[in-house]
């Protein structure tokens, strides 16, 4: 009889265990269809200055998502012409510099820490017409120190590591249009 209970137990276990992978690889591939389905969000400021640093923004913490040194040094170029028309960004626009001329992505992602510091403290003063703009933080970006920026979406897609470890971080705050 006790053999027969042994016997269920590592049965049930066995079953279970593989339920959960049959259930992981549904929810991957459920998961992946739906990044080919969604639309990206739309995000749009009053300024069209601030418009165009945003855009810029976005365009190179994507580059970073995927993983894509020349894009990023395309972006980082854009932004820091961006950067250098608004007054006070002057400071912030060296730091696109440093971002489009790295030797590496490794060097553009640490340079993109200090880039989106500067940038969140001007969108959360930023005047949005329509959409929302997230606050995302990685804790193990920079050697722990962690690290944020922004997305015009809650799903994370970590730009500090690209897909090595695409979904770490978590949404600190959400920058709403004003009603």
């Amino acid at each position: 009889m006790k053999k027969y209970l042994a016997a269920g137990v590592i049965l049930m276990a066995l079953s279970c265990t593989n339920t959960d992978k049959k259930n992981t690889q549904a929810s991957t591939d459920s998961v992946s269809e739906n990044k080919v389905v969604a639309a990206p969000a739309v995000v749009e400021l009053t300024d069209s200055k601030v418009q165009n640093i945003y855009d810029g923004y976005i365009y190179l913490k994507d580059a970073l998502v995927e993983s894509k040194f020349e894009d990023a040094q395309k972006a980082a170029t854009q932004l820091k012409s961006s950067l250098t028309n608004f007054p006070g960004c002057e400071n912030t626009a060296v730091i696109a510099e440093k971002i489009a001329s790295a030797k590496d992505i490794a060097n553009q992602r640490k340079e993109f820490t200090y880039l989106s510091l500067d940038v969140i403290a001007m969108f959360k003063h930023a005047d949005l017409k329509k959409g929302s703009i997230y606050v995302q933080h990685c804790p193990m970006a920079n050697n722990g120190d962690g690290g944020d920026w922004l997305a015009s979406e809650k799903q994370i897609q970590n730009p500090y590591y690209g897909d090595a470890m695409m979904d770490c971080g978590a949404v600190l705050e959400e920058i709403k249009a004003s009603k």
